[in-house]
């Protein structure tokens, strides 16, 4: 029997690696000669870092950037040498993650630190940048990542405009002289999970402001910037921003992308598949043993398990989940395409056991698998 372990991460509590360990661990211990392999999945969610790396085979590299308030840190990302791909993470150079709640202010924050580590990938001799947009702590449409790239935002006095969500309808004119040279020799792959428009009730500052530190007249004010600055973009790149899906990304960083880098958005979880080569590597399974935290009707929506259903489908392979609680109704499960389910929670007495036990919890339940499947 062939099983591909196929999970995302259990948030806060094991690692898409760890898992595989643990289930594999637990299958061979009850059936010895089962062939398994391990594809751990991300879906451009914070962890992605980590398994695009299991990929890639590639190192860490430190870079010194600007946080989001322009202060210089220490940042990572992953290169692949053979591969000339680089994997950056947004979210570490201009990230919510890198702040206090006290001081989310998308207003003021740039995203020039991602930047920054897209020309430091560029430089290093990356010839495909792959690039994950989430847990943004901005509002800038990209011009910090643009200004790090060399394009200069310019006021009506022909002066530098700081790259700031707040100073978006200052903007009046782009001047492209100075742009990286090597900038459109690199192929760009960005994992954009969302369908949002630029602006509006639907648009990056009305959706996703409040996260991010804006209160309601900032907003207001923001959106304006996302409303005013595409009459420069439209003009220079002869395209209707606000009919791109995904352009209200991370702030505005999804248009960004397909516009100063000429990338290609993609839902996260099909840009890690692609680099693992799932839908060859799963050819002749019996099962694919997926999962992740929390099994709901959000699943659906673009997220690891759903991108194993559809190629799992596309090749009639069958499909468990294993996951740290299941909030589905009957026979839901079944009707998304996964013939057996189990959760941590079954076996904890409560949360906190099942989260700082999970390990245990999970070698059980891939044992009890094992006995009813084999």
């Amino acid at each position: 029997m062939k099983i591909v372990l196929a999970p995302d991460k259990f948030k806060n509590s094991l690692t898409g690696l760890e898992f595989c360990t643990i289930v594999e661990k637990g299958i061979l211990e009850e059936f010895p000669n089962t062939e398994i392999l391990k594809l751990p999945l991300a879906d451009g969610g914070d962890g992605t870092i980590e398994i695009v790396e299991y990929y890639l085979k590639g190192r860490t590299i430190n870079v010194k950037v600007n946080n989001p308030f322009f202060e210089t840190i220490n940042a990572t990302y992953i290169y692949s040498e053979k591969t000339k791909t680089a994997f950056i993470e947004m979210a570490e150079a201009s990230g919510l993650k890198l702040l206090k709640p006290a001081q989310f202010d998308c207003k003021n924050a740039t995203t020039l630190g991602t930047g920054e580590m897209i020309v430091e990938a560029i430089n290093k001799g990356a010839k495909t940048i792959i690039i994950g947009i989430g847990g943004s702590a901005t509002n800038d449409c990209g011009i910090g990542m643009a200004t790090a790239l060399g394009y200069q935002f310019l006021d009506e006095n022909n002066k530098k405009v700081k790259p700031i969500g707040a100073n978006l309808s200052n903007i009046k004119s782009i001047d492209v002289t100075n742009v990286h040279p090597k900038l459109s020799a690199v192929d760009f792959k960005i994992a954009c999970d969302v369908t949002n428009p630029l602006y509006g009730k639907n648009g990056a500052a009305y959706v996703y402001g409040s996260q991010k530190g804006a209160s309601k007249d900032e907003i207001i004010m923001l959106d304006k910037g996302l409303q005013d600055f595409p009459e420069i973009l439209n003009a220079i790149f002869t395209i209707d921003v606000q009919s791109v899906k995904g352009a209200g990304a991370a702030g505005g960083m999804g248009i960004a992308s397909k516009l100063f880098l000429n990338g290609t958005l993609e839902p996260g979880i099909q840009l890690i598949k692609n680099i693992a080569n799932f839908d060859a590597q799963i050819e002749g399974a019996d099962w694919i043993i997926t999962g992740e935290g929390k099994l709901d009707t959000q699943t659906m929506s673009g997220k690891t398990i759903q991108g194993v259903l559809t190629s799992a489908v596309a090749k009639k392979i069958k499909v468990a989940a294993f996951c740290g609680a299941i909030d589905l109704d009957g026979k839901q499960p079944e009707d998304f395409g996964i013939q057996y389910t189990d959760a941590v929670i079954n076996y904890a007495k409560d949360l906190e056991d099942s989260m700082k036990n999970s390990a245990k919890y999970l070698n059980l339940l891939s044992r009890k698998f094992a006995l009813k499947k084999n």
